[in-house]
């Protein structure tokens, strides 16, 4: 299937499984379609199974956005919970399309209790409460990280995928390795057929250098090699260490998700010389997930790494922020520097990464998959330097070659089933889902743009704060309530429109008693959720009034 053809099936309301092999374009065909949602005002929940699939996205792990965290079962006294848990309710209710990224590391039991849990807050018997649910990802990557006594169930084996009906959009082209004889080698382990003849042109690149001027980052099937190489390089190198600290903000629950969900260092520890890889997508487009360079200095001014890239590229690599959101409201943040010690990485973090050049050990390949994982990270044959290879690595699993048969079956169909309505309906299509299904109706779209040159309704608000006005006397002014308000102020902060210096006159309206018992009371508090505190004094203080004092949390 041809992307065109996918993003077609995509505006049509269908539940879609995404799937092709590694360089498909299947994370720039989300894109567009993620950017035609947002551009007609369609709420779309943006998540992936790990946090660095989640970060091409820049979304969130669909454990933290669902409320399954870490769990492997539900009962009904978890599932009571969670309908009375603000945050993951509001994520449901007002969702309309959840895309689910790297559903290949996802097992079936977690796909069956996002079903479950969605049917039970949204009241509605459908597939995943009747949200159109997007899956992409590709089964020949690595699986699901399962414990020694549990068989590895795939995510197309749960109940929820069946009940779905998902259409499968295979896509065929082919944008990264082109003719390279490298996508010969990688067709013969997607279809089971790799052997002696596969494994000629790979000797080729034994312990050979790869073409072109970029140093190869290393791939290691395993953390204890990966750490160790990299420990060994940094202390090799001369001149002084300079380490960076991570910064937070946020309830720890919520902060934690966030450093599980980004390869962010709490210690990060560089010297000049230092081979580095920038772990974060720039969003003026200096840099992206994944480029390579060297540390070649330190900001006089600031003491920010300053890297030079394998293009020639000088960028001071100066703090990032990773945040979570809740509805436009940042409730956690994270700052570090972008950067990781890359002389090294694993199979597992190179996951979505494209390389220029990369030494391979395939020696220690411990599961089907990390092969294919591993060698798709190159373009081509000639940025590849293969230091060992087991049979291991060229295998894929039995299940997948078996399903990936299906899966093909299931697209030459959904092309056929495209194929019968002209383009006329298929625009009739589009739109009929757009103004029906997910309510994005075109007076709602053109009153929405005529509003943009409006000024912003929350820096309004913002005025009337900077004269020190209260929130009760600026939601009268406003003709708007307190919570609408008070939304507006968590909004500025998120921004960094204002610092908690600037609003102390809102604590005014509390009485200093009160206010304490409930700031001790959040603090102590993982995720700040206003259920529990207003449970925890029985209704003694309003929600609104946990909600001002939450403002002052550090």
């Amino acid at each position: 299937m041809q992307q065109s053809e996918a993003l077609h099936l995509l505006k049509m309301g269908k539940n879609i499984f995404l799937t092709g092999a590694a360089g498909s374009g299947k994370t720039y065909l989300l894109n567009q379609y993620i950017q035609y949602l947002k551009e007609n005002h369609v709420a779309v929940a943006v998540t992936a199974s790990t946090g660095i699939a989640a970060t091409h996205l820049q979304g969130t792990t669909l454990h933290s956005w669902s409320g399954i965290g870490v769990k492997d079962t539900l009962n009904e006294k978890e599932l009571e919970k969670l309908l009375t848990t603000d945050r993951i309710k509001r994520n449901y209710k007002k969702t309309k399309v959840l895309i689910i990224d790297e559903i290949s590391m996802l097992h079936k039991h977690q796909l069956d209790m996002v079903d479950t849990i969605a049917r039970y807050i949204l009241n509605c018997e459908n597939a995943f409460g009747g949200m159109q649910i997007v899956l992409c990802g590709d089964f020949f990557q690595l699986p699901p990280v399962s414990g020694s006594i549990h068989e590895i169930r795939f995510a197309f084996e749960a109940e929820a995928w069946k009940n779905a009906d998902f259409h499968v959009c295979y896509l065929h082209e082919q944008h990264r390795q082109g003719n390279d004889s490298l996508l010969t080698i990688l067709n013969d382990i997607r279809s089971g057929t790799a052997g002696e003849h596969t494994k000629v042109p790979l000797r080729t690149r034994y312990k050979k250098e790869p073409e072109g001027a970029v140093i190869a980052t290393k791939l290691y099937s395993r953390n204890i090699n990966v750490d160790a190489m990299n420990e060994q390089a940094l202390f090799h190198l001369q001149g002084r260490e300079k380490t960076f600290k991570m910064t937070t903000e946020g309830f720890s629950t919520l902060v934690e998700g966030l450093k599980k969900s980004c390869l962010a260092l709490e210690e990060l520890t560089l010297k000049i010389g230092a081979e580095v890889m920038f772990i974060k997508n720039d969003i003026s487009g200096r840099y992206v997930n994944g480029t390579r360079c060297v540390v070649v200095g330190f900001d006089k001014t600031e003491g920010w790494p300053i890297v030079k890239t394998y293009t020639g590229d000088i960028i001071v690599a100066d703090a990032e922020e990773w945040k979570y959101e809740e509805n436009g409201i940042v409730r956690a943040t994270l700052m570090q520097v972008p950067l990781r010690l890359a002389w090294a990485i694993t199979i597992h973090k190179s996951q979505g990464m494209t390389l220029d050049a990369a030494e391979i050990d395939l020696g220690d390949a411990f599961e089907p998959g990390m092969g294919y994982v591993a060698l798709s990270r190159v373009r081509s044959l000639s940025g590849l330097k293969l230091m060992n290879l087991n049979d291991m690595a060229l295998t894929v699993h039995p299940k997948i070659l078996q399903q990936d048969s299906i899966f093909k079956d299931n697209s030459v169909a959904s092309v056929s089933y495209l194929n019968t309505f002209t383009e006329a309906e298929k625009k009739e299509c589009h739109q009929q889902i757009l103004t029906e299904r997910f309510e994005a109706s075109k007076t709602k779209i053109i009153a929405k743009k005529k509003n943009s040159a409006k000024i912003p309704t929350h820096m309004t608000t913002l005025a009337l704060l900077k004269e020190n006005v209260s929130i009760k006397s600026i939601a009268e002014k406003r003709g708007l309530t307190i919570g609408t308000i008070i939304a507006h102020i968590e909004k500025l902060k998120g921004l960094k429109k204002i610092e908690n210096a600037s609003i102390t006159h809102l604590k005014d309206a509390i009485p200093k008693k009160d206010f304490h018992l409930i700031l001790t009371a959040l603090e102590k508090s993982d995720d700040g959720s206003l259920t529990s505190i207003y449970n925890i004094f029985q209704g003694k203080y309003s929600y609104d009034d946990i909600k001002v004092v939450r403002l002052f949390v550090k």
